[in-house]
């Protein structure tokens, strides 16, 4: 053949012409078989959406996966002897391990969307759905991950050089091990710390939780961090490894239903009877109250003054914070107009000292 191909094209170049060729058509018969391979399963995944969005997501990896696993094929049936035949077969192999990489990313991230698309929480009982949500994106997320380190590494073992390298360096120095240990700790850490959080869920997105000592909701979920958003719209970021290490508050891990407290000092001769009535009456005028109950005790009898615990209930934080904040405006109103002889007072008592003085003994 190439006796028959004009002087001016290099006697290398002859001799890859039958394999470009090959690899034409190979892309070419790959193309058609990705389409077809679509369309059929297009019409088999119908009826489900979650299979529907896998497709979806990988379409543009199957475009990269499929063309170079052609070429890949057709490079290992090559002859051996030609030129750069081996550095193409590693490029080719890099490069269809992205690809590859690349696909399992897109199918995971394609999964999670449908299955956080099927479970809404715009719903008023959510927290299955925020459960559902929470494992779908850590899990995700910690998957995604290792996919990109076991496909870093697979790249660089095509590499013989790189692979030689490490090997020597490993062999030689033990330094080095021990500092890509302490380096990567971090990141296998977060990796450990989302798998358990994906799967024991000691917190959920849109969870109420005191952490730092900050009141605040679960905004965000990443593979090593955790965004809280506080009550005044700060964000904190906590990594990963925190919330399976050190102790918090988690208000919603079961329900959202809270009981909230508000407390008040009265003078002794306060009657408690108008105050629970004014109490209930409170309750009831807002919508934020569960109607689960709501109580008046006496928790303290101070030296001068008693002390009153209001317990109230509401179905979630930020309305048993609203509901607290309610109560306690009723009540001190109430007794601002009703009894306002028996709000808390100084008492003094005066007595005539034996120079005949007026001194005045608090008590």
């Amino acid at each position: 053949m190439t006796e028959r191909l004009p002087a001016w094209i290099p006697s290398s170049l002859a001799d890859w012409l039958p394999v470009l060729m090959a690899i034409v058509l190979a892309v070419v018969l790959a193309e058609g078989a990705l389409r077809a391979l679509r369309r059929l399963l297009l019409r088999a995944f119908a009826q489900a959406p979650s299979a529907l969005a896998v497709i979806t997501a990988a379409r543009g990896a199957l475009h990269a996966v499929l063309p170079l696993l052609a070429v890949n094929m057709v490079l290992h049936g090559a002859p051996a002897a030609l030129p750069g035949l081996v550095t193409l077969q590693r490029t080719v192999g890099m490069a269809l391990i992205a690809a590859l990489s690349w696909l399992l990313i897109a199918c995971i991230n394609g999964f999670a969307q449908a299955v956080i698309a099927a479970h809404p929480v715009t719903v008023a009982d959510n927290l299955g759905a925020r459960r559902i949500h929470t494992q779908t994106r850590v899990l995700a997320r910690t998957l995604v991950g290792l996919v990109v380190l076991v496909g870093g590494a697979l790249m660089l073992m095509v590499l013989p050089g790189v692979r030689q390298l490490g090997a020597s360096l490993l062999a030689s120095a033990g330094l080095v091990g021990i500092i890509a240990g302490f380096a990567a700790r971090p990141v296998l850490g977060n990796l450990i710390a989302g798998l358990q959080i994906g799967l024991a869920q000691p917190i959920r997105i849109d969870d109420v939780v005191i952490v730092e000592n900050e009141w605040g909701v679960i905004e965000e979920i990443t593979g090593t961090y955790v965004v809280v958003r506080i009550w005044d719209q700060r964000r904190l970021v906590v990594p990963l490894q925190y919330w399976v290490e050190k102790p918090f508050q988690n208000w919603t891990r079961q329900s959202a239903e809270l009981i909230g407290t508000v407390f008040l000092w009265v003078d002794y001769r306060m009657p408690l009877a108008p105050l629970r009535e004014a109490l209930q009456k409170a309750c009831e005028g807002t919508p934020h109250w569960d109607r689960r109950f709501c109580l008046l005790q006496v928790t303290e009898a101070g030296e001068q003054a008693l002390q009153l615990r209001a317990l109230v209930t509401a179905a979630s934080a930020p309305q048993a914070w609203d509901l607290r904040c309610h109560v306690r405006e009723q009540l001190i109103d109430f007794m601002q107009r009703e009894y306002p002889q028996f709000l808390p007072r100084q008492r003094a008592e005066l007595s005539r000292a034996a120079a005949g003085d007026t001194q005045p003994t608090v008590r």
